[in-house]
């Protein structure tokens, strides 16, 4: 039998629990729910975006299709790469522009190339599309600034709701086998909410984890021990910095100065820009790229560098989006974006109920008529 410490530490874990889930269920609903979408990013591109993939593979040279994106440029937008399909389809084309002043990050434009042809596909913008929407969505609630900073709050709450949940799922009388049992609670809502809750809970505790890593990686960098990656500030600049439009060198020839360094298909070729003068053309497959540098001045070949072991930071973000972690973390990432939703409305239905037996017992306390001594 339950000692009475405990059962106030278990009274005060429920407070938290409920409070959580009641406070961020419309905040955390939206984020689970694209969270599990963003696991399969390629097949759902695909079946939303059909015309951008295919089997046909890249024939002509990177100055053709840098010529025919230059002609389907808008006034003031300057070709800042171009990216190669990994498993064949269009050719990406991206322009940009300088920034406009006071804007949150520079909006480039993205050309889908014909990649038999150089002809246009599809002409966007890369804040366009349910795509780009489900990452905002998923990253920074679509709330500009200090977005993110929520998203990162959000994981720390899910943390501590999934591991109290644990706690509270453990039954007061008997062990583990009866708290698998269907009937715990009188209704629907609630069996769902215990055993739906009691599956998730770890791999939800992990995604929580590695969710405010990634929202707060300068804090967990001093914990891991992670070289400190570049400022806010530092990201912006190098977003804003505006590619050269005229070059020494064309995309063909640093293509062909660089390939004798590479470690895999050509994935990207990025123009030099007013403050970096190299071109940086990678190779590899997405997750292990290898950057050569070709100065534009000199045709001087930077080789890659060697690869560093995995940071900390990085594990974190692939254990949180599944890449490259197979199908088994993947799909349950994805269970795991699904149940927290579904754990959100059942936690909602059962605060309710709860409050409509109190209003109940409540009403017929007030109608009991008072019994009469002699």
């Amino acid at each position: 039998m339950e000692t009475s410490s405990k059962l106030r530490l278990r009274g005060l874990w429920f407070q938290v629990h409920k409070w959580v889930g009641l406070t961020l269920a419309a905040l955390i609903i939206p984020i689970s729910l694209t969270g599990a979408a963003l696991v399969w990013h390629h097949p759902l591109d695909e079946m939303l975006n059909p015309q951008r993939h295919g089997s046909a593979q890249p024939v002509l040279q990177p100055a053709d299709y840098a010529a025919a994106s230059l002609t389907l440029s808008a006034e003031g937008e300057k070709l800042l790469s171009l990216t190669y399909p990994e498993h064949g389809g269009a050719v990406l084309a991206t322009l940009a522009r300088p920034p406009v002043p006071g804007a949150a990050r520079p909006v480039r434009t993205l050309l889908y190339l014909d990649p038999t042809t150089a002809s246009l596909i599809e002409r966007t913008s890369n804040d366009e599309g349910l795509m780009r929407v489900l990452h905002v969505l998923h990253g920074s609630l679509m709330i500009p600034g200090v977005g993110r900073t929520i998203v990162g709050w959000i994981g720390v709450a899910m943390l501590l709701s999934s591991l109290t949940g644990l706690w509270l799922w453990w039954p007061l009388k008997g062990g583990f086998r009866r708290g698998l049992r269907w009937s715990r609670q009188p209704s629907t809502s609630g069996n769902l909410h215990y055993q739906g809750g009691f599956w998730i809970a770890l791999p939800l505790a992990v995604l929580s984890l590695t969710g405010a890593w990634i929202s707060f990686p300068a804090f967990f960098a001093q914990l891991s021990g992670d070289p400190a990656g570049p400022s806010p500030a530092e990201r912006m600049r190098r977003m804003s910095a505006v590619p050269l439009v005229e070059t020494q060198l064309d995309p063909t020839t640093v293509r062909s100065l660089s390939a004798n360094h590479a470690s895999g298909p050509l994935v990207t070729i990025s123009w030099p820009t007013e403050k970096a003068s190299a071109w940086k053309v990678s190779y590899g497959h997405e997750g292990a790229l290898d950057e050569v540098q070709v100065d534009d001045r000199t045709g001087a070949i930077t080789p890659p560098k060697p690869r560093k072991p995995e940071t900390t930071a990085r594990l974190m973000r692939r254990i949180h989006d599944g890449t490259g972690m197979g199908r088994l973390w993947q799909t349950i990432i994805f269970i795991g974006g699904i149940v927290p939703a579904l754990l959100g409305v059942t936690g909602i239905l059962m605060w309710l109920s709860v409050r409509r037996r109190r209003r109940l017992m409540e009403r017929k306390r007030a109608n009991r008529p008072e019994m009469v001594t002699a």
